[in-house]
């Protein structure tokens, strides 16, 4: 069991395992979104769960995306992000963008945002046009803050993510338009 031990001098902790912080971590049940992108005439885009709304006043979320990723690159090249949250029957989005498929958006219904011309993704429950106002990297990942520029939203319920799996929220979850 990873732990703390505090002596006088000075202060240990014992590492995680990463089968239990995975177990841990997987238990925190989140909505499902795809981060979009353009940059030199191509779009890209990736399923993304660790995703928040940062401020209200004013509106900003914070989005992390492997540093790996055509995505990322993408995002950090332009300045800008779409950030698409899935409605619970788009199954298939998720994998087709969580997978290695180049052309992700060949054959996937999209628009380009107001004032990036992002691609964002036709039918999602709610999307966000983002420019990026500050980028760190922390261990494998880039972390975007960015100013939400324009949004949108429709009824439904949402995709969920819980212990590995992509499913719907049992219950009422839905805005009721």
């Amino acid at each position: 069991m990873s732990g703390v031990n505090n002596s006088e001098s000075d202060l240990v902790v014992d590492p995680v395992d990463e089968g239990v912080f995975r177990d841990v971590v997987g238990r925190f049940v989140t909505g499902v979104t795809i981060l979009t992108g353009s940059s030199e005439g191509r779009n890209h885009g990736m399923v993304v769960s660790a995703f928040s709304s940062l401020s209200v006043d004013p509106p900003m979320v914070l989005v992390c995306a492997n540093r790996k990723s055509r995505t990322q690159d993408t995002v950090r090249k332009s300045g800008a992000f779409g950030v698409n949250v899935l409605a619970e029957h788009q199954h298939d989005l998720v994998r087709l963008f969580s997978s290695a498929e180049p052309e992700k958006f060949s054959g996937v219904l999209w628009s380009p945002s107001e004032q990036l011309g992002l691609p964002l993704l036709t039918g999602v429950l709610g999307w966000l046009e983002c420019r990026v106002i500050k980028e760190f990297e922390v261990a494998t990942h880039a972390v975007f803050m960015g100013e939400v520029l324009g949004a949108g939203a429709r009824g439904g319920a949402p995709l969920a993510y819980f212990r590995g799996g992509f499913d719907r929220l049992v219950g009422t979850l839905t805005d009721g338009n």
